[in-house]
């Protein structure tokens, strides 16, 4: 999928998420419904670090032009490494490494451990990240002929805005992990939940994603999880900008509403 149709489809799971511990007993303040959707929008960009022509390349400037390349072959290292001899010959790591159940999983752990043991500064430049990939992808049409300069300028202020918010009583620094020195190791859940939601965004598209790596699957270590061929799609199509992206802000609206008990 593309960028926008990504990061709505972040937005509306972690509003999903809300829903859900909503109804476990595990209500979210909802200065946390409104970080998580914003961090899991800007998550669900990051696996298309592999990609030097995706949004993310072009996000933080040269830094993540620089950093698209480093991970393209870092994926496309491991790709040859660990291929079967059903998986077919590469010459680049898009969709391999970064598109996995694993690679969320990592993410999500690094980013939570870095939020929990690195105080304020660290949270902010989390959110600062997030915040942009979130503006990138949500605010697509507003956002790429704009300067990236106000957009970090938009990151930056809202990142510090919701911090302070985060860190007042009861706002949701110790959301769900309520022990002293786990405030913000909450964080971590929306960036995994991204990072899985853009691999599932993938798997619907023609080539498939090999979500399940490392386990292998027949002769393929990399095998491309996806539903049956009639039911899948290109990236950009009609059926995600007419059909998809509308489904995820109705689920997104009706997520927010059963998060925030008004349903």
């Amino acid at each position: 999928m593309m960028g926008p149709a990504h990061s709505l489809s972040g937005a509306a799971a972690w509003l999903g998420v809300g829903a859900a511990a909503a109804a476990a007993g595990h209500t979210m303040p909802w200065p946390v419904l409104l970080v998580g959707s914003l961090v899991c929008a800007g998550a669900a960009l990051a696996p298309d670090l592999d990609h030097k022509a995706a949004t993310i390349s072009r996000s933080f400037g040269p830094l993540s032009r620089w950093l698209c390349e480093v991970v393209d072959k870092l994926s496309y290292a491991v790709y040859k490494a660990t291929r079967k001899p059903g998986d077919p010959r590469r010459t680049g790591g898009h969709r391999t490494l970064t598109h996995t159940w694993l690679w969320a999983v990592l993410i999500g752990a690094g980013f939570a451990a870095a939020a929990m043991v690195g105080g304020r500064w660290a949270v902010l430049a989390i959110l600062f990240v997030h915040m942009v990939l979130a503006i990138e992808g949500l605010l697509w049409r507003a956002a790429r002929p704009s300067s990236d300069v106000l957009v970090w300028l938009l990151a930056a202020t809202s990142a510090w805005i919701l911090a302070d918010i985060l860190d007042q009583p009861g706002s949701g620094a110790d959301w769900l992990f309520t022990e002293p020195g786990q405030e913000y190791l909450w964080l971590g859940l929306p960036i995994l939940l991204g990072a899985l939601v853009h691999d599932l965004g993938d798997a619907l598209t023609i080539s498939g994603c090999p979500i399940l790596w490392p386990i292998p699957v027949g002769r393929k270590r990399w095998y491309p999880i996806g539903p049956p061929k009639a039911m899948r799609f290109r990236a950009g199509s009609w059926v995600e900008l007419k059909v998809l992206m509308p489904v995820f802000m109705l689920l997104g609206g009706v997520g927010c509403a059963a998060a925030l008990n008004f349903i």
